[in-house]
């Protein structure tokens, strides 16, 4: 895929250029697609919804959200160094992860401008979404002297190849999960404004409703698509799907705890907070949601997250590479036995709850 910034776009790099984190199995990826399948999909079923979707984005409603005031006019050097640290990395997984989106939405758009214009519109307008997400977000960077060179990620960043439909379930979770992470802060921070100590927070709620209409976006692209809900191949990747975005959050939240401490939340809590709501919306597109309700979901799930941990300290370790892969095997095989026991866990059939699932 051939990816290249428009003149229009702006994602401004200030003095201060900072690497880009270090690619592993849970940092955000940049992907691309089969385009020719994209511009074929029949989206019949689903048209008048993905119209009255394209009205929303037509509106624009955000656009002039995404403005910096007079709050963002100050020196930062109060925050203290541990919870400076979580943040400005919380800031930069969300710029890369928004500025991937932005290139995968603006490369279809570009593709299907001839073949599909339904679909080249409406993917058009979620490139401009994430365009202003990943630019706020690296100019909140900017304020502690950091930024991405955005430009030079496009170019050294590894893309990695997904079929349509893996695309079509990874996004749709990625928005609905990035939804419920922004408005569970947000209401949080609107009981306790004493931790809200940067002002980015206060645009989460308008925020939060790009991802919720993206999502909403990739569900009607989904059910358009009868093949990803109504066989038992669709129900085994749904599975699959939901608890790799599930594990990638739980172990992610956890290696940043200190961040939501800054914002006086419990990681663990959080963590369960946003899952086993993801999980109920996922219900509404999806064949199947995860039993949550398990009683060893989460404890599996914790599990990981501490074998993880342990692996983050070896690396941080001074020993050679070849001994710190000795020791990090042990554990890599116990997270994927306690993935695959979560796998096992009977899922719930949502298409016959399809009226009851909230």
């Amino acid at each position: 895929m051939v990816n290249t910034l428009p003149p229009s776009t702006s994602f401004e790099s200030k003095p201060g250029v900072k690497s880009p984190i270090k690619e592993t199995v849970l940092t955000p990826r940049f992907y691309t697609t089969n385009f020719d399948t994209v511009a074929g999909l029949d989206l019949s079923a689903q048209e008048a919804e993905l119209q009255t979707l394209l009205e929303e984005m037509r509106a624009d409603y955000n656009r002039h959200h995404f403005v910096r005031g007079e709050e963002f006019e100050q020196s930062w050097e109060h925050i203290d160094s541990y919870a400076r640290q979580a943040f400005i990395e919380y800031l930069e997984r969300s710029c890369i992860s928004e500025f991937s989106g932005f290139l995968l939405f603006k490369e279809l758009s570009r593709k299907l401008k001839q073949r599909n214009p339904l679909l080249s519109e409406i993917f058009n307008f979620m490139a401009r979404d994430e365009a202003r997400h990943a630019g706020f977000l690296n100019k909140a960077m900017g304020d502690f002297k950091l930024s991405l060179d955005l430009a030079d990620v496009t170019k050294t960043r590894t893309y990695t190849f997904f079929p349509i439909e893996w695309v079509i379930y990874s996004v749709y979770l990625s928005e609905k999960i990035g939804y419920w992470r922004y408005i569970i802060i947000y209401r949080h921070l609107e009981k306790h404004p004493e931790n809200q100590f940067y002002p980015i927070f206060r645009y989460f709620e308008s925020w939060c409703q790009d991802e919720n209409r993206h999502g909403d976006i990739f569900k009607a692209l989904l059910r358009s698509q009868p093949k990803l809900w109504n066989n038992s191949k669709a129900r085994l990747l749904s599975r699959f799907f939901l608890l790799s975005v599930f594990a990638t959050h739980t172990l992610t939240v956890h290696e940043r705890s200190n961040f939501y401490k800054s914002l006086g939340l419990d990681a663990t809590e959080f963590d369960r907070q946003v899952v086993r709501e993801t999980n109920q919306t996922a219900g509404r597109a999806f064949p199947v949601m995860l039993n949550t309700d398990h009683p060893k979901f989460f404890s599996r799930l914790h599990q990981c997250s501490d074998y993880n941990l342990k692996m983050v300290e070896i690396e941080r370790s001074s020993q050679p590479k070849v001994v710190k892969l000795v020791r990090k095997l042990p554990l890599i095989g116990a997270i994927i036995w306690n993935l695959l026991l979560l796998y096992l866990i009977k899922p719930i059939d949502t298409e016959s709850l399809r009226g009851t699932v909230r």
